[in-house]
């Protein structure tokens, strides 16, 4: 039976969500180290897997001319997006840090609006923002604790990934191999970061090698997940979906940090799994999505 696309983008936008917050959990457990420096290792891993994944499938590294401002828009901002976002984490409390990225899904609707001409629809409009509602809700950014810098920087990282999404989104619409596209922007990232590693890079225990390596990791399933998702489906339609690594980042918090939520907590994940569930019942009603798979 052949699964169809919205299912398909679905899937692998909580897929992402599930690694990403891992990525968060590890990076915040590597402790005091450069942003570059966790940048570089989140990379490593993605470059490796990506590279040996073209390999094994003889696929070229070429892109098509379509493509190529695209990938080159996907590499810059996505690169800019982890720099920023882990400055962000390293200078601000994790929960304000955190809610500046997820201004990401309103980027990247704003983008595919300008970019991509995509239409934008009043009830999934409304569904982000009572998604964003939720986040909220479960994180309580104190502007007491934003620094300016950091905070600018922050925002500045979440527009970045919205970018990126949309160029990712762009991408599919061209057929675009997606291990090619997780190769190029991982290879930019660690040819940007590694110099800075070398020359400025603090020591790191083998724990802590570990630990980058474990962020690695789910940073390259992350990767992967979100590139195949926004192959299938434009922005306003995963957006909200994004918000359940929230829900995820908590479930880690527990395990790792001792982190219990508190009832304004609990009330925000109501509402984004609200959300979620009525975007993904209204987006159904509304019909198929009409877009080629991609290879």
């Amino acid at each position: 039976m052949r699964i169809p696309q919205k299912y398909k983008g679905l899937l692998f936008s909580i897929l992402a969500a599930v690694f990403f917050s891992g990525m968060s959990a590890f990076v915040h457990l590597a402790g005091d180290l450069p942003s570059y420096q966790k940048a570089l290792f989140r990379n490593l891993p993605a470059l490796v897997i990506a590279s040996a994944i073209l390999l094994r499938h003889r696929a070229s590294v070429h892109v098509a001319k379509e493509n190529r401002i695209p990938m080159l828009g996907r590499c810059i901002a996505g690169t800019a997006a982890l720099l920023l976002n882990f400055y962000a984490i390293d200078h601000l409390v994790l929960a304000d840090a955190n809610m500046l990225n997820k201004l990401s899904p309103f980027f990247a609707i704003v983008f595919s609006f300008f970019i991509l001409k995509e239409k934008l629809k009043p009830a999934q409009i409304f569904g982000v923002l009572a998604a964003f509602g939720g986040a909220l809700l479960i994180i309580r950014p104190s502007g007491s604790n934003l620094a300016l810098l950091p905070a600018v920087c922050g925002a500045l990282g979440g527009m970045d990934a919205g970018l990126a999404y949309t160029f990712l989104r762009k991408m599919g619409q061209h057929h675009e191999d997606s291990s090619r596209i997780v190769f190029y922007f991982s290879l930019f990232s660690c040819l940007v970061t590694a110099p800075f590693y070398f020359a400025l890079g603090k020591p790191v225990t083998p724990q802590q090698i570990l630990v980058l390596l474990c962020a690695g990791l789910c940073g390259a399933g992350g990767q992967f997940s979100i590139t195949r998702a926004y192959f299938y489906a434009p922005a306003r339609e995963l957006s909200v979906y994004e918000y359940l690594q929230v829900l995820f980042a908590a479930v880690w918090g527990f395990f790792l940090f001792d982190q219990i939520p508190d009832v304004l907590s609990f009330l925000g994940y109501f509402v984004i799994v609200g959300s979620a569930v009525v975007m993904f019942l209204y987006n159904n009603h509304a019909g198929p999505f009409r877009i080629k798979e991609a290879s």
